[in-house]
């Protein structure tokens, strides 16, 4: 699921960037993105799925991988509201939170992002909430990925 114009506001981290400026590794990655597909590397040696994309498996240290569909869903493992700008640009975001989503699909690997839960009451957000990836269309080469409550 993509957002046709970038997400603005209370709770929404704003993008500083306006392009991926992705590598070989990782441009699969922000190319599904910005079509709304989540996908990850999964080493072709060992079966671990490796995020943020690298040029070699943290497990095995095989260079080879296949980017795999996931479904885009997630639980929270942790997060932490940010109640106080750390610069101007952040007043009107704040609170929001960040989150370390472990992703579904990844065989048990534990692949993790981190992400900004959006469209969330900050109060209400805890470990073990159910969320779904959505992307947040910042310009025509760049998705931002985040989170929202699952349904």
């Amino acid at each position: 699921m993509t957002s046709d114009s970038p997400m603005s506001g209370q709770g929404v981290f704003p993008s500083k960037l306006d392009d991926a400026y992705a590598d070989e590794h990782t441009q699969p990655f922000w190319t599904a993105a910005l079509k709304g597909q989540l996908v990850a590397p999964k080493c072709d040696s060992c079966g671990t799925f490796v995020l943020p994309p690298r040029p070699r498996c943290f497990q095995c240290q095989s260079d080879s991988f296949t980017y795999t569909d996931l479904p885009g869903t997630g639980t929270i493992y942790s997060f932490t509201i940010v109640r106080h700008p750390l610069g101007p640009h952040l007043v009107d975001a704040v609170p929001y939170v960040s989150a370390i989503v472990e992703l579904d699909g990844t065989q048990g690997a534990g692949a993790r992002l981190i992400l900004n839960v959006v469209d969330v009451d900050v109060e209400t957000v805890r470990i073990g909430d159910r969320v779904k990836i959505i992307f947040d269309r910042i310009s025509d080469t760049f998705a931002v990925p985040r989170a929202v409550p699952a349904s």
